[in-house]
């Protein structure tokens, strides 16, 4: 299988786990994309009922719309049974880099509420250490950007402004920008995240951490299921 087929393989295995009367977080990303198709075909054949979806992203909430799949939100249903996401970064512990599709706010809220975490990923989003491979997304005030990207070049970080098409800074779902940090490989990714969190200016940051239940592997011969 190639990429895309991996991608599509692991999101329609997530999406078999789904059962009548869930409520069922719906990540965003490509790979998440094809696992919120997978459970509007399941209802749309009549193999699942009552199933409510809270997505992360306007883009899952187009996507779910699209699907047939019901909505509902976190202040109707703060209990979610499972959520099916994506992530840009996996380590042996289950701890997750997120964010490249700027939805990791609202993301970390749905991870916390859930039940069951289960991140779906094709074998090269593994590493054995995080931040080795990909910038990691501070999502910030944007009345506060400058003093928080001074204090993540402080913290040795390569700071970048994430920018969308033409060349504008890129705005989330809640109108704050995206610093993406170069920073070298995360030895103490506990240590990082609560110094990110104690900042005002910073609204979160992808690092996921003790949020994951199951992760999907997508490979070339199949899904591999990794567990706590």
């Amino acid at each position: 299988m190639n990429q895309d087929e991996q991608k599509q393989a692991v999101g329609e295995y997530a999406a078999s786990w789904v059962e009548s009367g869930m409520v069922v977080g719906l990540g965003t990303g490509t790979t998440a994309a094809h696992a919120i198709r997978a459970i509007g075909a399941r209802i749309a054949d009549g193999q699942l009922h009552g199933v409510l979806g809270i997505p992360t992203s306007r883009a899952s909430e187009t996507e779910a719309i699209t699907a047939g799949i019901e909505l509902t939100t976190l202040g109707e249903h703060p209990a979610i049974d499972l959520t099916i996401d994506g992530a840009d970064e996996v380590d042996p512990d289950f701890n997750l880099i997120k964010g490249a599709g700027g939805a990791l706010w609202r993301e970390k809220m749905v991870a916390q509420a859930s039940a069951r975490e289960v991140i779906i990923v094709d074998e090269s989003k593994l590493t054995d250490q995080l931040g080795g491979r990909i910038a990691l997304p501070v999502e910030v005030a944007i009345f506060g950007w400058r003093p928080e990207a001074e204090y993540l070049d402080d913290m040795g970080a390569g700071v970048a402004v994430r920018r969308a098409g033409g060349g504008a800074e890129y705005v989330t779902d809640e109108g704050n920008w995206i610093l993406d940090c170069a920073f070298p490989p995360i030895r103490d990714a506990a240590r990082l995240a609560g110094m990110l969190s104690r900042r005002a200016g910073i609204v979160e940051h992808g690092l996921f951490l003790n949020l994951v239940t199951d992760v999907l592997v997508a490979r070339e011969n199949g899904v591999e299921h990794r567990t706590r």
